[in-house]
């Protein structure tokens, strides 16, 4: 069973940038899908970002391409979410998930375990 906690959330003003942590116990999750979803308020889960396993296939959603980058550290057991450039629209609870084999990465669907989530506001 595999655990995954999300850190680094926190308030931010526009412009800067945040790296978001997914740490994995329970499993070796480097040999897992992992993706970054986000949730604002009033509105679903999206997908933001993942990467595949084996091949570390990198994809993003389209308005977080160039400020937004995952990455996975095999030492460690941890996903990160390296935000740059950040925008109020980027407001939202963050969530680490991951996923077996080769799933559909776009949508929560494709993805067995999840993180609690962490809160990341932007402000103006």
């Amino acid at each position: 069973q595999v655990q995954l906690v999300e850190t680094g959330g926190r308030s931010v003003q526009a412009g800067t940038s945040l790296t978001l942590t997914c740490t994995g116990s329970g499993a070796n999750i480097n040999t897992y899908a992992m993706g970054w979803f986000r949730q604002a308020p009033g509105l679903e889960r999206d997908f933001v970002a993942a990467l595949r396993w084996p091949t570390d296939n990198i994809y993003y959603k389209d308005v977080v391409k160039g400020r937004f980058k995952i990455s996975r550290d095999n030492t460690k057991n941890i996903v990160y979410l390296q935000m740059s450039s950040l925008k109020p629209e980027d407001t939202a609870v963050y969530y680490c998930a991951a996923g077996e084999g080769q799933p559909f990465l776009f949508s929560q669907g494709g993805y067995k375990f999840w993180g609690q989530g962490t809160q990341v506001t932007v402000s103006s």
